[in-house]
């Protein structure tokens, strides 16, 4: 953990059987969070440990069928895998938004919770809140890092005007309604809080000729796409973040696109490790991103998945094309004057 961290801000085992909240009278009188988001959060001592099992994979079972994607051991591997891929790309920011001083963090969709741990140290004086709906996160964190179970789909309670940040890192492949998600967040965050929403988009791009017409991967993404699509998701919403903020209020409003290679053929070394990174956990998360998707979605057989995906791990192991995914980083700004009880 960080050096800055204080002695009294070390790791510290969380119970599994105590509520995740943090009282005001334990925090020195500073408790920016309510305990719960929405009405449906629960705590680690009720029995939100049972999980679904499909396809030899694991699903959370709080708010069964919302997210299609497994939290078993191979797919938390895959998101630290991820986490540490968006890190090189980012040159080592958790954040792009401006950040002073934040007292209280918020994470939506947590996953293992890394990147809530990366922050708690990083801002040993902040509150960070991590919320998922799989308890898959460790039981050693940083004393300032909070995990609880929640649906960010359902209704909030957080108070309003009582966080800083906001935080969301590839959900758009998992929420249906993000301009409902984004106007919670805004009454949720203080006058001058941040709402920052990152994702790499579900398509192959590539500005020379190097990958062909019908190229495996680019259909991969596609059929993965349509599949989402079917259940509710489009993943291209991506693209009108910076739309959905300004109407929801946000000023400053700021997007950067970086691009994310699949697999080493920048010449750049830096992009190639990136590449590297990415093609591993794209590699690594196939079976995961598609057996879901497929099945319920597009209606194919366990089977249909596992023969399609053969040439599709062949295609991101030996393809030369210059095949990248753009990765979306969009912040803004909840007005200074924006009325209290907004």
């Amino acid at each position: 953990m960080s050096p800055a961290m204080s002695a009294d801000k070390g790791d510290v085992p969380i119970d599994s059987d105590s509520a995740l909240s943090v009282s005001a009278d334990e925090e020195d009188g500073y408790d920016a969070f309510s305990g719960t988001l929405s009405a449906d959060s629960m705590s680690m001592s009720e029995d939100v440990r049972d999980y679904v099992f499909e396809n030899s994979r694991r699903y959370h079972k709080y708010s069964e069928g919302r997210y299609h994607f497994p939290n078993d051991d191979a797919e938390q591997e895959r998101e630290d895998l991820q986490h540490a891929m968006v890190m090189l790309l980012c040159d080592g920011k958790l954040h792009f938004a401006p950040l002073e001083n934040p007292k209280s963090v918020l994470d939506m969709g947590t996953g293992t919770g890394i990147w809530a741990i990366d922050m708690g140290d990083e801002y040993p004086d902040a509150e960070i809140l991590g919320i998922d709906l799989s308890p898959i996160q460790p039981l050693w964190v940083p004393q300032n890092v909070q995990f609880l179970v929640d649906n960010v789909e359902e209704e909030w309670l957080q108070p309003p005007n009582s966080l800083d940040y906001i935080h969301s890192r590839q959900m758009a492949p998992t929420i249906r309604d993000w301009p409902r998600i984004i106007a919670e967040a805004y009454k949720a965050l203080k006058p001058g809080g941040w709402l920052e929403i990152q994702d790499l988009k579900c398509v192959a791009k590539c500005d020379d000729d190097t990958m062909a017409e019908g190229d495996i991967c680019a259909l991969y993404a596609a059929t993965l796409v349509g599949a989402l699509g079917r259940l509710g998701i489009n993943c291209f919403d991506v693209e009108k973040y910076p739309q959905f903020l300004k109407e929801a209020g946000f000023t400053n409003i700021k997007e950067t696109i970086l691009k994310a290679p699949l697999g080493t053929w920048p010449n750049d070394p830096h992009q190639a490790k990136v590449g590297l990174y990415n093609r591993n956990m794209i590699y690594d998360g196939l079976h995961g991103f598609s057996i879901r998707p497929f099945t319920h979605g597009l209606g194919w057989t366990p089977e249909e998945v596992e023969v399609y995906l053969v040439d599709v791990r062949k295609a991101i192991l030996s393809s030369t094309a210059h095949i990248y995914l753009p990765f979306h980083s969009v912040y803004g700004q909840k007005p200074l004057d924006a009325d209290a009880g907004s």
